[in-house]
């Protein structure tokens, strides 16, 4: 049988390419994480502050909820403050529309359907071009319009998900506006993944994908690394949120991990470590939990090997950029494929972590 040798990366679906104050997404670009805030935004200092948590965990685009007039108003203030870009979320008020692009917001989340007549549309759209600001579509499964829930049967489906997106799409094209991207979100993982599938056929749009009220931060993560997951293994996405009913910086570090593990992104310690098994005759998952904690901090991709076992343990530590592999209380230290020295298991961690260190900042020196 013939085998088809693969290169083992993911290849994407072009997207015309936009950009949300200065971060490209669709085209070549790298595929961007957000998250969103759950602070109450007319509390300019605390919102402010979850976005700089965010942002310093690598967090590329921040969203913010936009419910009232006092949301509103505490855009242009915030905006001065925040270090990456923010999408002011908007539903059914184009007047907190105008006044978020009017404090300089970098991009708009909204169903233009949703904001009431075609001539509140056109000033939307009127401001937002003048100010080169995009526009996300943002379709919902539990939010769909009532004529498409009775035509698909009173439930939603992907199909029904999709035809509202490119309802909502004519609606900004017949205005010539094209600066769109889209995402189609539900909680149901295959119906997400459908209609991910059906739009990617039809429309060239950056897509933002997302599993939609996931859960909590166990349960969720699976939802959406199984869901996101798919589709960018399909090429599918432009820029992605995992949402988390939990801490936003959650989502972050649950993102680009799995980027990372479709090598679409190198962000971060990256920790290979045994699972449970009768083999491993240290403690494994205390050492890789303890050097995970400690290089939380560090941007620079390093693959970091923490390994007990005598069949793997040895490849896997050469492999990495550091590892170490052990047993009985005794372990070896790799950098570089090559041992550089035995240590205690009670000193592991903090040998591992020094080399670990030292890596970054030779990476760091040689930029």
């Amino acid at each position: 049988m013939d085998i088809k040798l693969s290169s083992g990366k993911v290849k994407r679906k072009k997207t015309r390419k936009i950009s949300v104050g200065g971060v490209a997404i669709g085209g070549d670009s790298l595929i961007s994480v957000q998250s969103m805030t759950n602070t109450d935004t007319a509390d300019v200092e605390a919102t402010v502050a979850q976005i700089e948590a965010l942002a310093a965990l690598g967090c590329e685009i921040v969203r913010l909820a936009v419910p009232d007039e006092g949301a509103a108003l505490a855009l242009k203030e915030i905006k001065v403050l925040a270090s990456v870009p923010l999408i002011a979320d908007i539903h059914f008020d184009h007047k907190l529309a105008i006044k978020a692009l009017e404090a300089g917001i970098d991009g708009l989340r909204l169903n233009p359907g949703n904001i009431g007549s075609v001539e509140r549309v056109r000033e939307v759209v009127k401001l937002a071009k003048e100010r080169s600001v995009p526009i996300r579509i943002g379709v919902n499964s539990g939010s769909l319009e009532k004529d498409l829930l009775k035509k698909y049967g009173g439930r939603p489906t992907a199909e029904a998900m999709v035809e509202s997106a490119l309802g909502h799409v004519r609606i900004l094209e017949d205005s010539d506006f094209r600066d769109i991207k889209i995402s189609l979100k539900a909680s149901n993982v295959p119906m997400t993944i459908e209609a991910y599938r059906i739009l990617s056929e039809v429309v060239d749009y950056p897509l933002h994908i997302g599993i939609t009220e996931a859960g909590t931060t166990f349960a969720g993560t699976v939802k959406s690394a199984v869901g996101i997951g798919a589709l960018l293994a399909e090429g599918i996405g432009d820029t992605l949120r995992v949402s988390l009913s939990g801490d936003p910086r959650e989502e972050v570090r649950v993102g680009f991990e799995i980027l990372k593990a479709l090598g679409l992104r190198e962000r971060g310690v990256n920790v290979i470590a045994c699972p449970t098994c009768g083999r491993v005759k240290i403690d494994c998952a205390t050492i890789a939990r303890s050097v995970e904690e400690r290089l939380s901090h560090i941007s620079e991709p390093v693959d970091v090997a923490v390994m007990g076992c005598i069949v793997n343990g040895p490849g896997e530590a050469e492999g990495a950029d550091v590892g170490l592999a052990g047993g009985d209380g005794v372990v070896l230290i790799y950098a570089d494929g090559k041992i550089l020295k035995k240590v205690s298991e009670e000193d592991a961690v903090e040998v591992l972590t020094e080399e670990v260190l030292k890596v970054v900042e030779r990476k760091r020196a040689s930029r």
